[in-house]
């Protein structure tokens, strides 16, 4: 590709990224980063500048989550300090972020300097540690002979494991010629090929032998399945087989729900299904408590094949060391339909429920129990990226109703309270990169689409000005509840420490820099809306300048303080249950 021209250090880096996907990079400048910066657009990246390294981390999680890979730059020390709770979310939900860091030079560092940003004390190596602990991979540059590698190594770690990797480079080695060789090869030829041989052909066979002996079998579809790079294959398993399919809330949206035997999310109500089963193939699992309602969804090892990072599951042996998508590929190859069970169910599939929901009073105030998150599902669309934000939203986000090429990202396990709003920026604009190359399943102008409580969007708000300065196409849906919603169910119904300040929420697309076109007549240009009852919810979804308009929109939902979905309720009348036994 280079040839045996030489370019700079940070142009290799930078033009790796290129290589691996990567168009827009997220960040904030700082004096150890500022040299960095100057080659991120000749390497033809697109820099994207945040109002904090936390935001920035967040955003180079959702860009990574859409794309395969994102990347965020901060400063030594403070910098890096701010973003590391979003790089620990990365690592927790296994997003491949590179977390790129300057540092100060290499005289400073050897001579163990007391500048700042640092303990002032001369030990440079405590943010390398720190940060081990988030990460797969370290790799501080220090000699360019070795540089290419090292970045290189770092990188590869990244998309193998899916998870987060530093690098950090001295100011004083951003400009070095290095030789731009290696450019010539990419990072995925390193990737070693999987290897069949007999393990994978003796778990091969007893994955098979316990399919064809099964009766009652289901699928759960989890969200490391994309993770694990086999999403299209546990599509193809779901389409032949043809049983019974769930996701978690963490796979929301990896298979297509509009397949008739994919049923959504696997909630509650579904236990005494997954119970009556006598084979659950699980891919991609996560079992974290906010991911199993408490565990309480988690398939028993009797009847479970776990389809994991590397390992697969079989009734509680656990085979190590394999090639999962490989297997999953062979197993598609050799499966016999023929022999494959089937079974009567009552399952009812998502698109009919909404049928079966209650009829609302257009004057009726709009809440949850009414319905709320499967009715507002006919504002989706396909291509469109949907996030929900911790709280209610995200819980709600278990009964969206999705068309096909809809991707979603709703809490998981770390439940950083306003981590969807930067991610927002970061999945629209991995979005609007891969419009731009033709990439995104023929869509044209599709939308990214963010469902945050009002005590959620006052953490992170200010990313908002990044989205309208990037232009983006993103709807934001606010639920002003008056609060932390979420934890009066838990704890605290009626505390002072859960409720936030009163904003006037639809100033913010104003002061963040929007433009207000206000326009003439039948051209008056609307980018916020006010839902209370249900009359309002249906004109303000109908109204195309929402529906069909361009940058940031913004639409307040007024919900009542205590309204919730069901699970959070079952939490908050267990609450009232006690305070009453106590008085």
């Amino acid at each position: 590709m280079e040839g045996n021209s030489n370019l700079p250090l940070a142009q290799y880096l930078f033009r790796r990224l290129r290589q691996l996907g990567v168009d827009s990079i997220f960040g904030v400048p700082g004096d150890y980063n500022l040299t960095l910066l100057d080659h991120v657009v000749p390497s033809g990246l697109n820099w994207v500048g945040n109002c904090n390294e936390l935001n920035a981390g967040y955003a180079a999680d959702g860009y990574s989550r859409i794309k395969g890979i994102g990347a965020v730059v901060t400063t030594f020390g403070v910098g890096e300090l701010s973003a590391v709770n979003a790089i620990a979310g990365a690592y927790a939900e296994r997003a491949p972020v590179v977390h790129i860091v300057g540092t100060p030079t290499r005289a400073s560092q050897e001579s163990r300097a007391k500048i700042h940003h640092t303990f002032n004390d001369g030990d440079y190596q405590r943010f390398d540690s720190m940060q081990k602990h988030v990460s797969v991979a370290q790799v501080s540059l220090a000699d360019h002979r070795t540089a290419p590698f090292d970045i290189d190594y770092a990188l590869l770690q990244c998309l193998m494991n899916s998870r987060p990797v530093r690098i950090a480079i001295p100011v004083d080695m951003v400009a070095i010629p290095i030789s731009a060789v290696g450019l010539a090869s990419e990072i995925q030829s390193q990737i070693p090929p999987a290897v069949w041989h007999s393990q994978e052909e003796a778990v091969l066979c007893t994955v098979l032998e316990k399919i064809y002996s099964s009766r009652k079998p289901m699928l759960l579809v989890d969200g490391e399945t994309r993770a694990l790079d086999m999403v299209p294959e546990v599509g193809h398993f779901v389409r032949l087989t043809g049983w019974p399919t769930f996701t978690s809330g963490f796979g929301k949206g990896l298979v297509d729900e509009t397949l008739p035997n994919v049923y959504g999310v696997c909630k509650p109500i579904h236990k005494p299904f997954l119970d009556s089963c006598d084979l659950v193939v699980v891919f991609g699992p996560h079992f974290s408590n906010t991911n199993t309602f408490n565990f309480l969804l988690q398939p028993r090892d009797e009847i479970a094949i776990l389809f994991g990072s590397g390992t697969i599951h079989i009734h509680g042996d656990i085979f190590r060391d394999l090639p999962v998508k490989t297997l999953v590929q062979q197993l598609i190859q050799r499966l016999d339909v023929s022999k494959i069970p089937t079974h009567q169910h009552d399952l009812v599939h998502p698109a009919l429920s909404i049928k079966a929901l209650a009829k609302v009073t257009p004057t009726d105030p709009v809440t949850q129990k009414a319905g709320f998150w499967k009715r507002v599902s006919s504002f989706f669309r396909p291509g469109d990226i949907i996030l929900a934000e911790t709280g209610t939203p995200g819980y709600g986000a278990n009964d969206f109703i999705l068309p096909p090429q809809t991707c979603v990202f709703k809490p998981v396990t770390w439940l950083s309270i306003g981590y969807m709003l930067p991610a927002t920026l970061g999945a629209s604009h991995a979005q609007k990169d891969l419009v731009k190359c033709g990439k995104y399943h023929g869509h044209t102008d599709p939308r990214t689409l963010l469902f945050i409580g009002d005590g959620s969007f006052q953490m992170t708000v200010q990313e908002l000005s990044t989205i309208i300065h990037q232009g983006l196409n993103v709807i934001v849906f606010l639920i002003n509840n008056d609060g932390y919603t979420i934890e009066r169910c838990i704890h605290g119904r009626n505390q002072a420490y859960n409720d936030v300040a009163p904003w006037k929420y639809l100033k913010a697309t104003e002061f963040f820099g929007a433009s207000q076109q206000e326009g003439q007549g039948q051209h008056k240009v609307k980018t916020t809306w006010q839902i209370r009852t249900w009359a309002d919810f249906d004109s303000v979804l109908l109204d195309t300048q929402l529906t069909d308009g361009k940058g940031l929109r913004m639409v307040e939902v007024f919900m009542d303080k205590f309204d919730a979905p069901d699970v959070l309720l079952g939490l908050l009348n267990a609450q009232i249950r006690r305070d009453n036994a106590k008085m």
